[in-house]
């Protein structure tokens, strides 16, 4: 049962995550052709779609940029101010990115420990059965100890994919975090110079 659990959770995990990395790998792409074109960041938020972690940071610079004045972050100066939320909001999505992942890496170090108890418990069993029998010949042995092993075998069968599983999408969120720090980056220092000429 416990198997079972780790592993359609395992699963789910790997799936989910693949498909937000593309999600977010595909609206960086759009954000990298459409939202630099245009005239301003008001107008390149029309070019993001709604659910676009590129267009949530976008809005939280401009966000910040509004409310810098006649508030009490208005002790804070704008540049601070702004590269704060900015920051924030590219931390959220790093975080977004990472859930599930500790999942990952739990259940590929603790399945072999499961395996092995299953495994352990089983010879117990297979040893007081046969001492109750009275007969020790090898078809009485192998038997019941090949049964229990095959409890280690699933479980490195489902902790190896999940290991690899784990090490492949925290370099695919790597490679993701990249372009959204780019964006940020970049965003920052656009958001900075419209509101220095508005002045």
């Amino acid at each position: 049962l416990i198997m079972i659990i780790m592993s359609m959770g395992s699963w789910y995990i790997i799936f989910t995550k693949l498909w937000e990395q593309s999600k977010l790998m595909k609206s960086a792409k759009a954000a990298g052709e459409n939202f630099w074109t245009a005239g301003s960041v008001k107008k390149g938020l029309d070019t993001l779609a709604e659910t676009s972690a590129f267009r949530y940071i976008a809005e939280e610079g401009l966000k910040a940029d509004a409310h810098h004045e006649g508030t009490l972050v208005e002790q804070i100066d704008r540049h601070t101010w702004i590269s704060m939320s900015v920051q924030r909001a590219t931390d959220n999505i790093n975080s977004r990115l990472q859930d599930g992942l500790a999942f990952l890496a739990t259940v590929g170090s603790t399945a072999p420990f499961v395996g092995l108890f299953g495994t352990v418990w089983g010879i117990y069993h297979a040893l007081t059965a046969i001492g109750i029998s009275g007969q020790a010949s090898i078809d009485k042995v192998a038997g019941p100890v090949g049964e229990a092993l095959i409890m280690t075998a699933l479980c490195l069968a489902l902790a190896v994919p999940a290991l690899l599983s784990y090490n492949w999408l925290i370099r695919r969120n790597k490679s993701s975090m990249e372009k959204v720090r780019a964006f940020s980056a970049d965003l920052h220092s656009v958001v900075m110079s419209q509101g220095s000429k508005k002045k």
